[in-house]
């Protein structure tokens, strides 16, 4: 199964070592907030469209 991140806008993915990263800004309260939780999925999640500004120039 694909883990969700895999098509998130916030991770990235470091060419050089394959390595990845969530890159939402989080403070110190909702990092906690998140840990704690019982989410069944990411509430950050957004889903990447590399083509929404090329539909917005059409």
């Amino acid at each position: 199964m694909v883990n969700q991140c895999d098509y998130c806008a916030h991770f990235w993915i470091d060419e050089e070592d394959g390595q990845g990263e969530c890159m939402v800004n989080l403070d110190e309260d909702d990092l906690a907030r998140l840990m704690r939780s019982d989410y069944e999925s990411c509430p950050y999640f957004q889903m990447d469209d590399e083509y929404k500004v090329v539909r917005k120039q059409m």
